[in-house]
């Protein structure tokens, strides 16, 4: 399997426009744009999400597929990870076919979207996804969905070394705002579970490089970028990602 990349680029999710950041990134050329100039500030992996002609959220694994063979083309050996974030759209069989059908070795999904079918199937999906050696990153709001991935993901799978996970700060606390201490509850969990996973961590709102260096700090690694916060640790607004990578490496080398 790939592992997790230290610092993972999310650029721009499934909600935001330029309406939100004029630097935010829409179409594939923009986002290979913006992963380029991330790369060159420290970003060392991309989490993909694409839209279609409106702008709107898009899961297609045709669509993937030639997103795929661009960052290839353009970035060859740039780990590229896709979502399959349903964002109310879309429902679990979809979100299978996409990851299983795009060609891509490393997929996001959220374990809580994902049960809403049946669990056996679930579980029968990511069993093949380990078999075609795809890499799901299990995303994880709290410790509830934690629980729900221990119940549905075979005991071989959970506990092998190259289980991946993110822990999601701040998605639904008030404004959106993390707090660097949402992540003690899933240090909690690990540690009672006896779990050794490759671990990462997003959050959202201003304290998103507080949290992510508390992440690293804990031994776990990095999701940003504007999918999550367009704002600096001092509450000042970033030109564009790049600029939150290149705070977030500076921040981490002065952990040194």
């Amino acid at each position: 399997m790939t592992p997790l990349p230290k610092i993972m680029l999310a650029p721009n999710g499934a909600r935001l426009t330029k309406a939100d950041h004029p630097a935010l990134p829409m179409t594939p050329a923009e986002i290979l744009e913006t992963t380029q100039a991330c790369r060159a500030k420290g970003a060392d992996g991309l989490h993909l999400h694409l839209r279609d002609a409106e702008g709107k959220h898009l899961l297609d694994a045709g669509a993937y597929a030639d997103a795929l063979k661009l960052f290839d083309a353009e970035m060859p050996g740039f780990p590229v990870q896709i979502t399959t974030e349903a964002v109310g759209m879309y429902d679990p069989a979809h979100q299978r076919h996409v990851a299983l059908n795009s060609g891509a070795d490393m997929v996001s999904a959220s374990v809580r979207e994902l049960c809403r079918d049946d669990h056996d199937v679930t579980r029968a999906f990511y069993n093949e996804c380990h078999q075609r050696g795809i890499a799901v990153q299990h995303i994880l709001y709290d410790v509830e969905d934690a629980a729900l991935l221990t119940r549905v993901l075979d005991g071989a799978l959970l506990t092998a070394p190259d289980l991946q996970l993110i822990f999601v700060l701040g998605r639904y606390a008030v404004g959106q705002k993390s707090d660097p201490k949402e992540l003690d509850p899933f240090l909690d969990w690990l540690t009672s579970t006896g779990l050794t996973p490759d671990w990462a961590v997003c959050a959202f709102g201003p304290s998103e490089t507080p949290a992510l260096l508390r992440a690293v700090q804990a031994g776990g690694k990095c999701r940003i970028g504007f999918e999550n916060s367009r704002q600096h640790a001092d509450g000042s607004t970033a030109t564009d990602n790049a600029a939150r990578v290149a705070e977030l490496v500076k921040a981490c080398a002065e952990l040194a």
